[in-house]
């Protein structure tokens, strides 16, 4: 048989393999309260960004909106003023068109002039040399 001292070696031992068991677990236990810890921060920072990101689509939108109807609004003031200017640019044309005719006619009629007066100028000097007797 065995003796009482083998027997409380054996539960000696047994309880050190038990201690060393609870410590692993303890170390276990420790090491997935940190994961846990881990996992629970980055999920909170993802839930922080996506309402953040929430918060700009949205404000982004509303300003989209905005420029729309401000360009709108701007095309509409756009379209009435060249309404009302139209005709004064109908007759600014116009009258530009009246100006280059006659400045045109205007030249025609200073060569046409300045034409005659040479031909009027060589009988005119001729006919005073005839006059003068200069010849």
């Amino acid at each position: 048989m065995t003796s009482n001292d083998d027997i409380l070696r054996a539960l000696g031992r047994v309880e050190e393999g038990v201690k060393r068991i609870r410590e692993d677990f303890q170390e276990e236990k420790h090491n997935a309260h940190e994961s846990r810890a881990v996992i629970h921060a980055r999920l909170d920072s993802q839930a922080k960004q996506i309402g953040h990101l929430d918060t700009t689509v949205a404000i982004s939108g509303g300003v989209d909106a905005q420029i729309r109807e401000e360009i709108k609004a701007l095309k509409e003031t756009v379209d009435r003023n060249h309404a009302s200017v139209q005709p004064a640019l109908e007759e600014w044309k116009r009258m530009k068109t009246l100006g280059v005719g006659i400045s045109g006619l205007i030249a025609f009629a200073g060569l046409t002039i300045g034409g005659i007066i040479a031909y009027v100028g060589d009988g005119a000097v001729a006919a005073v040399r005839h006059w003068l007797k200069i010849n």
